[in-house]
């Protein structure tokens, strides 16, 4: 009778398993076998045997059945290389085989069958795997750093009382779960070692509500941001310390202490606190930081969940929430301080005046005026490069791609798993630094990110070369001007559309929004779009570019969804997503209690597609554009959207629709990134030789 195990004693045969870990790794199928009857003395259960070289130089013949489950991918290639697809026993692999290269980074990776064993680093410091190998990095160097680290995060569990003892060996009270926890070891950028006990939450069943811990949006801070600024509130910014070890958990679970946990080791230790890696911790710190905020008389707000407010003499003040990092804007944030670490006892880091926070930097310039710049972040990422290549990034660069590049037409080699994982990497960090303000690599960037999965080696000589233009202007900045734009030149353009096919339409108000306090703004937005962006697909891109007064508070790059075949049809659909993403706007912003103009003002420099939104005896030649230009249309006739027509070289929309050359944009582009008078001194005037468009 086949034996049926129980959960715990699976646990203890996964402990054991642990303890005496064999690592190993195969090199390729060499040969075959096949097929095989029952009566054959090398039938091992399957009618076809496939002979495997392992990294030992030991050979065996294993079953095709088991092999093909424990990795299909390799068995797919080989299969592939010696025209067995069409044969029996072979057939199952001849879809997975179709995708021709694209399975050999996927085998790569599964000839390695542990990556435990794969050293890792960072900043040029190797990693400890688990804590075994943090003794044997420490005994290699002569010193204890792992150790101490190790030994300073245990303390903290104890301070927190994260766990409660039941003795050595001591059953747990019923209905309990077994779990393991794991150490993950980190370095911090100025040498300092950093552990981390983390729970293997995915041995615990998935709870009903498990949600992830606040995370305020990039959009939303920098909105949060410009309100301080507007009404003159103080920002401040601090870290809580082991935030989720401040809330209690729900999940019934246990742990058996291993050797890390010194005199503790073979205790059962109940699970008390909201261990990182349990699948409800997020909720439980949410819900329990959500309560003091509450406490305080906040509220988060409906546009934008992770940003709390509450009403305080005229204004509103504001709560940014990022796991455990906050960022305030208040009049007197040193109570709102206080008030966490008296009243809730909350250990706080890094607190004060807002000047790095998520990766930015924050500065006043010459003027007094607020910027917010990656640049602490661009260096940071440019480091990496030197690490990943073993070199410096090149300085001559002016442009993120040349100036009408189509890397979609790029024929070269595919990269190797390696370049492949540098090449995702430095996508991942790039797009960390758009939403960290560096709106003008967007478009370079979205067009890169559509090869992360089979890049080439001109996908990834692109991505250095954007590297290098970060490096090249590093010190460009979002500068938080708050003057309201003067548009008194802008014609008025009266039109009866209550007689249209419109009626008397009206901006829907949200019903439940707070009462409007402070100054009043204005939204500007900018839209273009670059028709056959992509050679391959047809696809048009669009670029829009949105201000609060006059500062730049959200950015888009994208392709068009709808392959157009004229400029009237992409500039039609790029207005389209423009007015979606307007009426957005303006509800986050009254949902968090901000008085707006009466219009946002749209400018575009297609002067066909504004005629035929603001004329209201325009006709529709071309119906597959309808539904773009009635929603442009209704707007403009709800009197929420002005539209106006400008010059294509003066509008910045142009840097997020399409790839441009330095002398192109660079008039446009300094105003909102690289104005004069700022302490970052990066106006430039380039010699004639460099004068290439690049």
């Amino acid at each position: 009778m086949e034996e049926i195990l129980t959960y715990q004693q699976i646990m203890e045969y996964l402990d054991e398993d642990e303890r005496n870990q064999r690592v190993w790794k195969f090199n390729r199928i060499s040969g075959h076998q096949g097929p095989l009857k029952q009566c054959d003395p090398d039938y091992k259960g399957s009618s076809f045997n496939v002979m495997i070289e392992w990294e030992n130089g030991e050979v065996t013949t294993e079953p095709l059945n088991i092999i093909a489950e424990d990795d299909p991918v390799t068995c797919a290639i080989y299969a592939l290389d010696n025209d067995l697809l069409d044969t029996p026993g072979w057939m199952r692999f001849k879809k997975l085989a179709r995708r021709q290269k694209k399975p050999f980074r996927m085998a790569n990776q599964a000839k390695l069958r542990s990556f435990r064993t794969a050293p890792r680093y960072m900043y040029g410091i190797e990693i400890p795997r688990d804590y075994q190998h943090a003794l044997e990095l420490d005994r290699k160097n002569g010193n204890t750093l792992w150790q101490d680290c190790t030994a300073l995060e245990l303390s903290q569990m104890k301070e927190y009382r994260t766990f409660k003892d039941i003795g050595k060996g001591k059953a747990p009270p019923p209905g309990y779960k077994k779990i393991r926890v794991h150490l993950v070891y980190a370095c911090k950028h100025d040498g300092r070692r950093k552990a981390r006990l983390v729970a293997d939450g995915h041995l615990t069943d998935i709870p009903i509500d498990s949600v992830y811990s606040g995370v305020v949006s990039l959009r939303g801070l920098r909105m949060m941001i410009f309100l301080a600024e507007l009404n003159n509130l103080s920002l401040w910014a601090t870290d809580i310390g082991n935030a989720y070890l401040e809330a209690y958990t729900l999940e019934k679970v246990y742990i058996t202490a291993g050797k890390e946990f010194g005199d503790l080791e073979g205790h059962t230790l109940i699970v008390s606190k909201a261990l990182y890696g349990l699948r409800s911790s997020g909720l439980r710190w949410h819900e329990k930081f959500a309560d003091c905020l509450r406490d305080e008389g906040f509220q988060p707000s409906k546009g934008e969940p992770d940003i709390w407010m509450r009403e305080k003499d005229g204004l509103y003040e504001y709560v940014a929430v990022y796991v455990d990092d906050l960022a305030f804007a208040m009049r007197d944030p040193k109570s709102f301080v206080d008030s966490l670490t008296e009243r809730y006892k909350f250990k706080l880091k890094g607190t004060g005046p807002l000047e790095f926070h998520l990766g930015c930097d924050f500065f006043r310039d010459e003027d007094g005026v607020l910027c917010m710049s990656p640049k602490k972040y661009i260096s940071r990422m440019h480091d990496t490069y030197v690490r990943l290549f073993g070199s410096k990034a090149r300085i001559n660069v002016y442009s993120p791609l040349e100036k009408g590049d189509h890397p979609e037409l790029d024929t070269s080699e595919l990269l190797e798993t390696d370049d492949t994982l540098k090449y995702q990497s430095l996508i991942g960090s790039m797009q960390w630094v758009i939403l960290l303000g560096r709106f003008d690599i967007a478009t370079a960037v979205m067009t890169l990110s559509s090869y992360r999965a089979v890049p080439r080696i001109g996908h990834l000589d692109r991505a250095k070369r954007i590297v290098s233009y970060l490096m090249r202007f590093k010190d460009a900045c979002i500068r938080y001007r708050t003057n309201e734009p003067d548009y008194t030149d802008l014609p008025e353009r009266p039109s009866e559309w209550d007689r249209s096919i419109y009626g008397d339409v009206e901006e829907l108000l949200p019903h439940d929004a707070p009462k409007p306090l402070g100054r009043t703004v204005v939204l500007t937005h900018y839209v273009d779009a670059n028709l056959y962006h992509d050679w391959i697909t047809g696809r048009s891109v669009t670029g829009i570019l949105s201000l609060l007064n006059q500062t730049p508070i959200d950015w888009y790059s994208k392709k068009q969804s709808t392959v157009e075949t004229a400029t009237y049809g992409s500039e039609f659909v790029a207005t389209r997503i423009c007015i979606d993403r307007a009426v957005d706007l303006r509800t986050t912003l009254r949902y968090l209690g901000v008085p707006l103009a009466h219009r946002d003002v749209v400018f575009g420099d297609n002067e066909s597609v504004v005629n035929s939104s603001m004329r209201l005896d325009a006709k529709l030649h071309k119906r597959h554009n309808a539904l773009s230009f009635h929603r442009v249309r209704e707007a403009i006739a709800a009197g929420y959207i002005q539209y106006f027509h400008m010059p294509g070289k003066t509008n910045p929309a142009d840097v997020l629709s399409k790839h441009w050359g330095y002398f192109d944009v660079w008039p446009t582009l300094q105003p909102f990134l690289f104005w004069k008078g700022e302490t970052a001194k990066t106006l430039l005037t380039p010699s004639s030789d460099q004068r290439d468009h690049t």
